[in-house]
């Protein structure tokens, strides 16, 4: 029985009117909003969906990836607009929320990483038809998801000693001079307890498309059509990475194949997955690792100085460094870390040395460059990135590389668990091909 907010929301959207007068002039009809899924007890309607399609079509027209047949599309859109609500729902639940301080933050690292101000990058979305405001709370659900992720998947994956062990003795020579991978992959998510019938019928679903992409059928608009993974209608392209960085289950596929060919059907308690080889570059020889010579200034968040307050202190000193003042001399006068009295002098620092969200600002800098205040649980920070190297790691840092890879391997197939079992708990009522 549909509830009385389902109901309310069902006469809104439709435009049902329960009384008219005989003697109103005729008017044309325009065609009527309607919900085409019920996620929990929340709707998205055809207005909501439609919108979403326009956009991805534009971004693979501009790919140049050919597009899968409209209807195709339009399911597989509004499969991932069901799991994208499902993620907002559970971070609202448990109390994930971003702020603007923090939105716009990352809007600028996205207008810095383009080149642009602010000013511009907001006129260059203006000009692709896409509203600012829309895209910043596009922008704002996709950092909610990833601190769902964060929270939810990420942070409760363990990696023992022993499997560094393993690693070190089993994998790592293999591996390094295996290279770097740049793999694409579908996924075909089975429910959580299908039975042998639906498993079947996935099967021979996943060997179809299996098929299609090993006679070589363009593999971006396979994904686009088919993948039930979150990057499908990004063609399930994962990007360069080492070989130790890929689950382990396409790590194993994807060693002993050429660039353009496609490994063997693959099956993991998440379903079924085609993988490809894009490209594939040399290995590296001996281990190494990449250091970061970097300072930085740091404000904290307390009972005394508030989360905009910090913000803006900060702020006035980058403005001060961009005008040319010294950003050590600076440290020294306003930094509430340890190393003010080094200039805001960190050392060298190897990856997983600092908490997640200022390495990855750090990481998004070029030497020389210095960002705009990061947000961390410490408080804020400036960042100045002096200098980079890559050296020979020492056994300490071969083992927190190595648990590091592990836990990327370990992180795929993990997230895709948990949106399975997320799915299967909710309440989904699909309704696009209802009249």
């Amino acid at each position: 029985m549909m509830s009385l907010l389902r109901i309310a929301l069902f006469f809104f959207l439709t435009g049902t009117v329960l009384a008219q007068t005989p003697e109103r002039a005729y008017v044309e009809p325009v065609p009527a909003d309607r919900i085409v899924a019920v996620v929990n007890d929340e709707v998205i309607t055809l207005t909501e969906l439609r919108n979403r399609l326009e956009a991805v079509i534009a971004q693979l027209s501009r790919q140049g990836t050919p597009l899968p047949p409209r209807e195709v599309l339009e399911q597989q859109m509004l499969d991932r607009m069901v799991m994208d609500r499902i993620q907002l729902q559970h971070a609202r639940e448990i109390g994930i929320h971003i702020d603007d301080a923090q939105l716009d933050q990352a809007i600028l690292r996205i207008a810095t990483r383009n080149n642009l101000t602010m000013t511009q990058f907001r006129q260059a979305l203006e000009q692709d038809g896409v509203p600012f405001t829309k895209f910043r709370e596009e922008i704002r659900d996709e950092m909610t998801t990833v601190r769902v992720r964060e929270r939810e998947v990420d942070s409760k994956i363990i990696i023992s000693e022993g499997e560094i062990d393993n690693y070190l003795q089993n994998e790592a020579g293999k591996n390094r001079s295996a290279g770097e991978f740049e793999v694409a992959h579908i996924l075909l998510r089975s429910p959580e307890s299908a039975s042998p019938e639906q498993i079947g019928e996935l099967e021979a679903k996943a060997g179809q498309i299996h098929e299609r992409a090993a006679r070589g059928e363009n593999f971006s608009q396979l994904a686009a059509a088919y993948s039930d993974a979150p990057d499908g209608l990004q063609g399930g392209d994962l990007g360069m990475r080492p070989l130790e960085r890929l689950p382990n289950i396409f790590a194993d596929a994807v060693v002993d194949l050429k660039a353009g060919e496609v490994a063997p059907l693959l099956r993991s308690p998440n379903g079924f997955h085609i993988v490809k080889l894009v490209a594939r570059q040399g290995g590296t020889g001996a281990p190494t690792v990449q250091q970061t010579h970097s300072r930085h200034i740091l404000i904290k968040v307390n009972e005394i100085v508030s989360d905009p307050e910090a913000r803006h202190k900060l702020e006035g000193l980058y403005d001060r460094i961009m005008h040319g003042e010294k950003f050590a001399e600076l440290a020294r006068l306003y930094s509430q870390d340890g190393s003010a009295t080094k200039g805001g002098d960190l050392g060298w620092l190897y990856p997983g040395d600092t908490v997640p969200e200022f390495e990855r600002a750090m990481n998004d800098l070029s030497p020389g460059e210095t960002s705009h205040p990061v947000r961390t649980p410490f408080g804020y920070h400036l960042i100045e990135v002096l200098e980079r190297r890559v050296q020979e790691a020492s056994v300490d840092r071969l083992r927190n590389t190595a648990r590091q890879a592990l836990r990327e391997r370990k992180l795929d197939e993990a997230y895709q668990d948990w949106l399975r079992q997320a799915h299967d708990r909710a309440y989904i009522e699909l309704k696009l091909e209802d009249d």
